[in-house]
């Protein structure tokens, strides 16, 4: 069985889908296979590219495809951008709950080096009406939680909750990765960058910077070991 990391990040838009690229692309370059798993992708339309697609476009290149060393795989889809319980009700479809995340995260981990699960919003976004969330889904697979985490003024205290959260559930924490960071940050930013490791009680493995998700895939795939600790498949000191 590969290996399975689950990413959820400490709010929404704070980088977790280009983090996920980042990790997917310092494992393609290492040789590793990776699967890209989102369990429920909202606020998208049927005909539209969601989590995933974005992923592959970053990190995955022509040979990578071409030999079969990447997959993505979307469980659900809903329209609108809410949390996934909210929105499979308002859309009248059915939820994804933490067994079947589990249960598709294994299936693909049998296949790959790598299963990256990609969660929506925080760790205790609700995923369906009984209340089941992505920690549940890390917690059925024993996985590790890396989160991601926003570097400004309030990210102490929302990583501080996240981890009190795993720990309170047993998960394991394994970093904490910063999603985007601005080229002029400012001085809570800087303090921040020195304190996130002890508010989590995890360590600090990667800072990327702002607009990595805007960057050729050329340039982001040869980029992207640089942001993420050794620990994280990249070559980033400390």
């Amino acid at each position: 069985m590969g290996e399975v990391l689950v990413v959820t990040g400490t709010g929404t838009e704070i980088g977790k889908t280009v983090t996920t690229a980042a990790l997917t692309a310092a494992a393609l370059a290492a040789g590793r296979s990776v699967a890209v798993l989102k369990p429920a992708q909202t606020g998208v339309a049927e005909e539209e590219p969601g989590d995933v697609a974005e992923v592959l476009r970053l990190a995955a290149g022509p040979q990578d495809r071409a030999a079969g060393a990447v997959t993505g795989a979307e469980l659900a889809r809903y329209p609108e951008p809410l949390a996934p319980a909210t929105a499979a009700r308002r859309a009248g479809l059915p939820c994804v709950g933490p067994a079947r995340v589990a249960e598709e995260a294994a299936k693909l981990a049998a296949r790959h080096d790598l299963v990256l699960v990609e969660g929506a919003g925080g760790l205790l976004v609700r995923f369906d009406a009984e209340g089941g969330t992505l920690a549940d889904a890390a917690g059925l697979l024993a996985a590790p939680v890396l989160v991601v985490a926003a570097p400004g003024l309030g990210t102490l205290n929302a990583t501080a909750l996240t981890a009190e959260a795993l720990r309170a559930r047993g998960l394991h924490a394994a970093g904490v990765v910063v999603g985007s960071l601005p080229a002029r940050p400012d001085l809570a930013t800087r303090c921040n960058l020195g304190e996130l490791a002890d508010v989590a009680g995890a360590p600090l493995l990667g800072v990327l910077p702002e607009g990595a998700g805007g960057l050729d895939p050329a340039d982001f795939r040869a980029a992207a070991p640089g942001w993420l600790d050794p620990r994280l498949g990249g070559r980033r000191e400390p």
